[in-house]
């Protein structure tokens, strides 16, 4: 409350503000207060997997690669498509061969494992990297109807916060869409007032 004009007291609703909105505006910064400082300097990617490779040849397929790689379990995504109308064929196997950049171990290899879709096929490998730094990454295809390989460097980062990533991620969007549903019932409020 503020004394206003003629010592009488000017209240939140005589200011053109209720209650309800000044205490969701200071809910609203005090979360994303603790937010700002609880998190650890940004790294290279944290979140959902990402492209690392789209739409190469490789062998008798046409591939994409979506990655997450975490210190602990990384994830590889690889994607085959047939080439020339030609479907992926049915003995395709893909292995996923890591070495850091250092080359302070030998390399590894990771079988993927097909999964089951019924418009496309996809294989799934989970990849164990010890550190975080840059990694040599080789996608591997065998069938019968050829090999081929594929070469790119990831930068593994340590995992992200689990459930709470959602989270995180959502709360721009939270915010524009709480903005915007504020100019809406502000311009609605200000409709009526005119009639």
């Amino acid at each position: 409350m503020l004394v206003g004009p003629g010592n009488r007291m000017v209240g939140n609703r005589e200011r053109g503000l209720s209650f309800g909105v000044v205490h969701v505006w200071r809910c609203f910064f005090l979360t994303f207060a603790i937010i700002l400082c609880a998190t650890s300097p940004a790294g290279a990617h944290e979140g959902p997997p990402y492209p690392v490779i789209v739409d190469k040849i490789v062998g008798p397929c046409l591939v994409s690669v979506w990655t997450d790689p975490d210190v602990g379990v990384g994830t590889f995504l690889v994607f085959p498509e047939g080439l020339e109308g030609k479907s992926v064929p049915a003995d395709l196997q893909v292995d996923v061969v890591v070495q850091p950049v250092s080359k302070r171990i030998p390399e590894a290899s990771f079988r993927a494992v097909r999964a089951d879709l019924t418009d496309r096929a996809q294989f799934k490998a989970e990849v164990a990297f010890d550190a975080q730094e840059y990694w040599n990454v080789r996608i591997v295809l065998h069938s019968s109807q050829g090999d081929g390989e594929e070469t790119v460097q990831v930068e593994v980062t340590p995992p992200g916060y689990g459930r709470w990533d959602l989270v995180i991620y959502l709360l721009p969007f939270l915010a524009v869409g709480f903005l915007w549903l504020r100019a809406i019932m502000k311009k609605r409020s200000d409709a009526r007032g005119k009639i």
